[in-house]
């Protein structure tokens, strides 16, 4: 398994991995092009072979994030591994990538969610160290 950082060649890669996770989205491409410019926003690629199986978007918050201290704290905002290498060690291997680039960013902390539902995301989360800080229910009302 090979572990890159997303570049503007493997745009497409993280498109089709990211629309698998959160849907069909028709401007993923063009936000990750402008996620490029940032200092504070990195995606991380694993290939198998040369084809894409899994990615991790990851960035930093500097608002705040439930149960955290500091600021800023490194945020995995998604991850993705494709079913055929899911137990394979590759979801644990892109985490470990984000968590190391947010300490060179200065991080102490690293954070998460998932949907309250999300049983497996849960149970990830709980296998590679997380620990769960509060559950919340969101509420909005038209204007």
């Amino acid at each position: 398994m090979e572990i890159s950082v997303m570049d503007r060649a493997h745009i497409g890669d993280a498109v089709k991995l990211a629309n698998r996770l959160w849907g069909e989205d028709t401007e993923r491409a063009k936000e990750f092009e402008a996620c490029l410019q940032q200092q504070d926003f990195v995606i991380f690629l694993a290939y198998e072979a040369a084809v894409p199986v899994g990615f991790a978007q990851c960035q930093l918050r500097r608002d705040y994030v439930e149960g955290c201290d500091t600021s800023p704290v490194g945020y995995l905002e998604g991850i993705y591994v494709d079913e055929n290498v899911r137990g394979a060690g590759v979801a644990r291997a892109l985490l470990s990538q984000c968590e190391a680039w947010a300490k060179r960013k200065g991080c102490t902390e690293f954070a998460s969610d998932c949907e309250l539902d999300n049983e497996e995301s849960i149970r990830f989360h709980a296998k590679v160290g997380f620990t769960e800080q509060n559950r919340i229910v969101c509420f909005k009302k038209t204007l």
